[in-house]
């Protein structure tokens, strides 16, 4: 019966991950993690308390009944026995498969959703919207408790830290959809009033400096694109503007919420920050989906800061902190 469950189970995982896989659904993954964490605790507190005990006792049984037949066969004066009792024993106690490929995963499986819900979680970042400061395919690494505590799945604050600043680079929940995570530099705070207009932008009435630093390759696009520094707070990072390119930018018909913050002129784009929300922005500024077309960020959307790459498999030079 316990088999053909976790036969199910497994099943069932194997379709979701499959399914997932080929893009017939958006996975969560850190629901996947919560469920597999109470599954697979339910088998160990099972394990623990039920069946090792049971195993246990059975096994007790035999020797406490091969130490009667041997006591019982040297009252006839029988002392060579030939039961090989120690092989029996180890077949009893030894754990199903199918707790085996439960119960003994709890406490990795449990590891991991704590430390992927509280202290650092990895992504993996799929376009260039963030060139040059990461690449496609650099694998980085998100501090969870930054910003505060959240609890997993929920997503909801229950313990207060910092306060995202501008220049910092945060994984948050698509707004448009949920199930996506988006990474993008946080450019305007609450109360702020940012205007990107003509590719220059102004933070509440200061413009932004920039230098600029040559060209740039995009080994993806195989293109040069200017590049430039630019400092947002105490953050120094670099961007991408082509001049050549028209600075012309239409909201989403998706962004609904505090649309009215914002003005588009054929310039560019003028939003006040809404309270508890952020504007955001790709690094890779002609190149990137962002505030300027969808909005706001809400703070119950933010799932922590990036801080460092740990992989990329193509170019190992990429390993690091980044800013």
């Amino acid at each position: 019966m316990m088999s053909a469950l976790t036969a199910v189970l497994y099943g069932a995982l194997l379709v979701y991950g499959a399914g997932w896989y080929l893009g017939y659904w958006i996975g969560n993954f850190s629901l996947l993690l919560f469920v597999l964490t109470i599954a697979t605790l339910v088998y160990w507190l099972a394990e623990r308390f039920k069946f090792a005990p049971a195993r246990q006792a059975a096994a007790d049984a035999l020797s406490v009944q091969d130490a009667q037949r041997r006591a019982d066969l040297a009252k006839q004066g029988i002392s060579q026995v030939d039961s090989n009792v120690a092989a029996a024993r180890e077949k009893l106690l030894m754990q199903p498969w199918w707790l085996d490929w439960t119960a003994g995963l709890f406490p990795v499986i449990c590891a991991v959703f704590l430390l992927r819900s509280f202290l650092f979680e990895p992504f993996k970042i799929p376009s260039g919207s963030m060139i040059p400061t990461l690449l496609v395919g650099d694998l980085i690494l998100v501090n969870k408790y930054h910003y505060g505590i959240r609890l997993p799945v929920l997503n909801t604050k229950v313990v207060k830290n910092n306060d995202p600043k501008r220049g910092d680079v945060i994984v948050f929940h698509y707004p448009v959809d949920p199930r996506i995570d988006y990474i993008k530099r946080v450019v305007g705070v609450p109360g702020d009033e940012v205007v990107y207009n003509n590719q220059a932008l102004t933070i509440n009435g200061q413009p932004v400096a920039v230098q600029a630093q040559g060209d740039y390759y995009d080994d993806d696009s195989m293109r040069y694109a200017p590049k430039f520094s630019e400092k947002l707070g105490d953050v120094g990072h670099g961007i991408l503007v082509d001049p050549k390119r028209p600075s012309i930018y239409r909201p989403m018909e998706s962004f609904v919420n505090f649309r009215d913050n914002c003005r588009y002129t054929a310039e560019g784009v003028t939003c006040k920050v809404p309270a508890g929300h952020y504007f955001v922005m790709g690094d890779n500024r002609d190149n990137s989906q962002d505030s300027r077309y969808w909005g706001f960020v809400p703070d119950e959307n933010i799932v922590g800061r990036a801080f460092m790459v740990w992989m990329n498999f193509s170019n190992l030079r990429r390993i690091g902190t980044f800013d």
